[in-house]
């Protein structure tokens, strides 16, 4: 019976993120405010959600961590999503023998 509340209140939650948008603003936005906050909005999100997940997922937050300053600093010097990925897993091989 739990589950099916957790399912009721995920659906309305979904339901009303997609939908109550859609229903409310009939005209386009045009405020460059409002714009640039709603494009930026899922990049946040996923930021959000990822960036504790890369700290969490090693034996030791440091590790996570110097692999997170490690992987930005090599996409940051034009490193693809595979050469950023290597680099980072290579850190926290290397730092979980140290730490």
């Amino acid at each position: 019976m739990k589950n099916w509340i957790y399912i009721f209140i995920m659906t309305a939650v979904t339901f009303g993120i997609r939908v109550l948008p859609m229903t409310v603003f009939k005209k386009p936005i045009k405020n460059p405010f409002i714009q640039s906050f709603l494009y930026y909005v899922p990049y946040v999100t996923i930021a959000v959600m990822t960036f504790p997940a890369i700290i969490h997922a090693t034996n030791s937050p440091v590790s996570g961590a110097i692999a997170l300053a490690v992987g930005i600093i090599a996409a940051w010097l034009g490193a693809g999503l595979f050469p950023v990925a290597v680099i980072s897993c290579a850190v926290v091989f290397i730092v979980e023998f140290f730490v």
